[in-house]
């Protein structure tokens, strides 16, 4: 559901960041991201102002969905690109918490499984993996190159410790920098 609540603003591709609010276990993050996919998020980005230009044209159209007072606090904020999803649908609904607006929402968290599903089949991968599969081979990887364990702890967004010490199984080799796992691909 992280993947699919990414708004444009919460990708920060010079410094290769992104900002997850309201991740896993309703907490912020700042999580590393890979160079190799800055390109692949730059196409996306151009493919969500395309929806959002589609968006600006229609009568209809009450701007993006805005999390708790945020809306009250920016009042034009719903129709800033930057407040757009990431991933936006492929059209406009109406919203169901608030009849006769019409929004575009974020693509469903089922897309993003069939989507991953469909990926790894056409991988070769024999093996079951989803989306959730990435978060645990991402903490993996981290460690395996270094990573400590406070590092790989803020990178998950995990409160203890302990959590993120089932990953420690791999190996422990202390505090080297961090670097993405998907930067060697």
């Amino acid at each position: 559901m992280e993947v699919c609540r990414l708004r444009i603003k919460d990708i920060d591709l010079d410094r290769l960041s992104i900002f997850v609010f309201h991740g896993k276990g309703r907490k912020q993050r700042i999580t590393t991201l890979s160079e190799s996919c800055a390109t692949h998020l730059r196409h996306q980005i151009e493919r969500a102002r395309l929806a959002w230009h589609e968006d600006r044209e229609s009568c209809e159209w009450t701007g993006v969905y805005m999390p708790g007072a945020l809306n009250r606090k920016y009042p034009s904020a719903p129709f800033e690109f930057g407040w757009q999803y990431l991933f936006p649908a492929s059209r406009r609904t109406t919203d169901p918490r608030y009849p006769g607006k019409i929004r575009r929402h974020h693509i469903y968290e089922q897309t993003l499984q069939r989507a991953v599903k469909k990926a790894v089949r056409a991988s070769g991968i024999n093996k079951p993996a989803t989306s959730h599969s990435f978060r645990h081979s991402f903490a993996t990887h981290l460690l395996e190159r270094g990573a400590d364990i406070r590092t790989v702890q803020e990178q998950l967004g995990h409160s203890d410790v302990r959590t993120t010490e089932i990953y420690t199984h791999v190996l422990n080799r202390g505090g080297h920098a961090v670097r993405s796992p998907l930067a060697d691909l």
